[in-house]
């Protein structure tokens, strides 16, 4: 194994890995992966288990013999959640020889790395990015996010929860500190309003730092009638510090969000809560209905003394494995082959389901999810759903929804 880059040593202690001999460039036999992501900050919550995912994605694919002929190696550099370290890390790995980056778990902070691989004419694949602008129109061409758009999540769940709980009223509660949030609020009000015609009863905003949401929970609780669902596009911690306040006020109804709010990690931060909807990839609770899942958290475990913790661990498997697929199909590991190779994958059968990417768009716009629900503190997996149709691309953008900028 190659040494990692030294900015990221503490991350070489969490990840408990091993280091060897660093050279400039990947020898003969050996292609170099960079993973230029946070490994401290609150970031790290997000892109380590997805890095760990891709570390086994790794050693999968080598212990096949690696990909035309070529073992992979890789190098690190913690981007500190921090968008000017981030810059620097992802122009580290690539001076360690890196051929592909795979950056943080967020646009926002991911980008900078992403665009030190454009300027190299390197790919670069987001862990766990769902953004649409983690891609062509955020980054460049060159730019792919292994994960699944943010407006998905809150499509999904719109219509799930409209055919299957038979929820008729929603309020919109939108975290607008960063892009991803806007985007799960953008698709569930697109599928809510336009698609199934039902009522939106209320708009409000907030940071994920502010202390307290006292003045838009006096808005719901103001409300003729309690709505059916709050819609929280939120993460943690300020998501689960909204949640709690929520139910610390009586309010009662359902809450959802996107897959930000996965995982168990944070739920002793809401006692016992209830009624609560996430879209997940993959289920860390050993109810996955697909039995690879969970021989992969059960490889995740022994490598790591941990099960997943977070939905965003499994996209990291993708970042290596579609782009390992997409090199063999390429015969090379030149990016503008690569990259269009990529563009070729419709449907692509992968770990946590399919994947397909365009000329136009390196994301996904409609992919099947699992449905979990929280009930008395216990996550599980409720449903299956894919949403009927793809959530167009103006609304992955926000330009039918002026809320954003109250």
């Amino acid at each position: 194994m190659r040494k990692l880059a030294t900015s990221a040593i503490g991350a070489v202690a969490a990840l408990g890995l091993a280091a060897g001999a660093t050279v400039a460039n990947a020898a003969d036999d050996e292609v170099v992966v960079g993973f230029a992501a946070s490994y401290s900050g609150w970031m790290q919550a997000y892109s380590q288990p997805s890095t760990n995912a891709a570390l086994i994605a790794i050693d999968d694919i080598n212990a096949k013999g690696g990909i035309l002929g070529k073992k992979i190696t890789y190098v690190m550099a913690d981007a500190k959640t921090d968008r000017v370290e981030g810059a620097k890390a992802g122009q580290e790995v690539l001076n360690e020889g890196a051929q592909m980056l795979a950056v943080d778990c967020d646009y926002d902070f991911g980008a900078p790395a992403a665009l030190a691989a454009k300027n190299a004419n390197k790919i670069a694949i987001f862990l766990c990015a769902e953004s649409v602008l983690a891609g062509i129109q955020g980054v460049g061409k060159n730019a792919f996010s292994s994960s699944v758009l943010a407006g998905v999540q809150g499509a999904t769940i719109a219509e799930w929860g409209s055919q299957n709980k038979g929820w008729k009223t929603a309020y919109i509660l939108l975290d607008t500190t960063i892009e991803y949030n806007k985007g799960i609020c953008y698709g569930f009000d697109w599928m809510w309003r336009e698609k199934l015609g039902l009522e939106i009863l209320g708009h409000d905003v907030y940071q994920n730092g502010d202390a307290s949401i006292a003045a838009q929970i006096t808005r719901i609780k103001s409300l003729p009638t309690q709505p059916d669902i709050i819609m929280n596009c939120s993460y943690i911690p300020g998501g689960a510090s909204a949640l709690r306040q929520i139910r610390a006020a009586g309010i009662t109804s359902a809450l959802a969000g996107g897959s930000s709010m996965s995982g168990t990690y944070w739920l002793d931060s809401v006692p016992n809560l209830s009624g609560h909807y996430v879209t997940e990839q993959a289920s860390i609770y050993g109810d996955d209905p697909r039995p690879a899942v969970e021989e992969f958290n059960k490889k995740y475990e022994a490598r790591f003394g941990e099960r997943p913790n977070s939905q965003y661990t499994y996209p990291g498997y993708l970042v290596i494995e579609m782009w390992a697929r997409a090199v063999e199909k390429a015969g090379t590991f030149e990016t503008d082959a690569v990259v269009a190779a990529m563009e070729t994958f419709r449907e692509e059968p992968f770990l946590i389901g399919t994947r397909t990417f365009t000329n136009i768009l390196h994301h996904q716009d409609r992919a099947p999810y699992l449905i979990v629900e929280t009930t008395n503190g216990k996550p599980a997996v409720a449903a299956d759903y894919t949403i009927s149709e793809p959530v167009p691309l103006d609304v992955l953008f926000g330009k039918r929804y002026s809320y954003i900028a109250r």
